[in-house]
This record gives C-alpha cells, sequence and structure tokens, in this order.
C-alpha cells in the first residue's frame, strides 16, 4: 500500500535520511522508533511533501508521489496529525474538527454523520464542542488533532509523537483510542514515538533508527524482546538517559 525505497534526505547540509526503506502493509499499524534527531519526523515529511527527497521513492497504492506538494498528498488518502498538534487555538473545537473536511466532495449529511462520528472516540470533547481549543488541556488538544485528520476520512494516518507533552494516564487512552480507529474504522496508521513502550504495545510491526538509518526491524513483539531494545529504549537494566549515553559509546547496532 506505502512503500519507500532508498530514500535519501537532507536538511541543508544535514544528511537526514540515508537509504531509509520500509513498507506499511494495509490495515495494519507500524511505528518508527528512535532517539532525538534519529530522522523519524523527517520521513513523515518527506513522504508527506513538506521536504523533498533527494535520492529515492515513494509509493502509494502502485503511484509515484515523492516531490508531491502536501495538499496533493493529502488528496490522495493521507493524513498527519503533527507533532505539537499544531491546532488553531483561537477556533472552536469544532471549526478546528470540521477543517479536517475540507478536501471532502461527498456532502454535508456524512461529513457531519462523520463529525458525530468523532464525539464517540472522544467523548471529552463532545460537550466543549463550542469551546475555543487553545484552552483545551495538552491531551484533549491532541485528541483534537486526531478527530481533525480523522475527519478528512483516510486512508492512512501518520502521527508524529502523539503523547509529546501529556499526562502519563492520558497517553493511555490515546493510544487506546488510535488502536481502536485501527480495528474498528480500518485506516492504517504509521505511528512516530519516543515512548517506545506505548508504541509496541500497539504496533504490529516496527522499525528503528539510529542518525538516519534503519538498525533493526521486526514485529512489534521481536522488537520489544530485543535486548538492545529492552535496555535502552524499554528501561531495562541502565535504560533511559544513562543507557542511551552508553549504547551510543558501544555502537551495538550491526
Amino acid at each position: 500500500m506505502l512503500k519507500v525505497n532508498n530514500l535519501e534526505t537532507y536538511y541543508g547540509s544535514v544528511y537526514a535520511l540515508k537509504g531509509i526503506s520500509l513498507e506499511i502493509d494495509i490495515g495494519k499499524i507500524m511505528t518508527v522508533l528512535g532517539a532525538n534527531g534519529a530522522g523519524k519526523s523527517t520521513i513523515l515529511k518527506t513522504i508527506m511533501g513538506f521536504v523533498e527527497p533527494d535520492k529515492g521513492t515513494i509509493e502509494f497504492f502502485g503511484e509515484r508521489i515523492e516531490g508531491l506538494e502536501p495538499h496533493r498528498v493529502a488528496r490522495m488518502g493521507i493524513s498527519l496529525v503533527p507533532e505539537g498538534r499544531e491546532i488553531f487555538y483561537e477556533l472552536s473545537v469544532k471549526n478546528n474538527i470540521m477543517l479536517g473536511a475540507y478536501i471532502r466532495k461527498d456532502g454535508s449529511k456524512e461529513i457531519a454523520k462523520d463529525y458525530n462520528k468523532m464525539f464517540d472516540l472522544f467523548p471529552v470533547l463532545k460537550n466543549r464542542h463550542e469551546q475555543r481549543a487553545g484552552t483545551l488541556s495538552g491531551g484533549e488538544q491532541q485528541m483534537l488533532a486526531i478527530a481533525r485528520a480523522l475527519l478528512s476520512r483516510p486512508k492512512y494516518l501518520f502521527l508524529d509523537e502523539p503523547s509529546l507533552g501529556i499526562a502519563p494516564f492520558v497517553v493511555s487512552e490515546i493510544f487506546s483510542i488510535i488502536k481502536t480507529i485501527n480495528e474498528e474504522e480500518g485506516i492504517t496508521i504509521l505511528l512516530v514515538e519516543q515512548n517506545a513502550s506505548m508504541a509496541l504495545s500497539v504496533a504490529d510491526f516496527g522499525y528503528v533508527l539510529e542518525n538516519g538509518r534503519v538498525v533493526l526491524s521486526g514485529s512489534g513483539e521481536e522488537i520489544r524482546e530485543n535486548e538492545n531494545v529492552k535496555e535502552f529504549y524499554l528501561g531495562g537494566k541502565e535504560g533511559g538517559v544513562k543507557g542511551y549515553r552508553r549504547y551510543k559509546r558501544r555502537k551495538i547496532w550491526k
């Protein structure tokens, strides 16, 4: 459904992606893990057309899309929930959600039906639809950003760091919703996330990035059971910052 082959991307003189290849099967959740600066968000931005690749191909249902402008990629059925949410703080919750329907051509009745469905997924937003989006909590804003993306009826949903800046108990709720979106709505999901434990709890397949390269790939279970991932991403032994610094010195990835 979506295939990236030998993708190379620069930010100015910075070599951000170094021959990335990945495939995302229809109906699955795929996660991309890695530390800050590994190139995770650059993958999403390159696929979406915000960054033009210097080399490589991106195929969506067999059609080449690398280099297309973002609005054209969105119309093909890929919707992005960006890092930091990027909602419109002065607009109401309702108007933020409805912006997701901008590209749709199927009429107001279908859009209204999908709009109301958002409150089944995110009941906390139901009584706040006239409230300014900027007054919501971080977790509620993340739910709002996901609802906006879903209103475009995407085939693919890209989520960039959905746990960023959100209370732990809300993170669990959001990842439960992500699983529901995939299972009940049949939407394929590409999830970029630093919270490896939560990401691997829902992912069917995953990739681990380091300095713009894929250093590990496999099923969610295989990655979760990998000793290096356990130690440096899941908190085993000297996990976290201390473990990651030691990992950088050892250069354990082959």
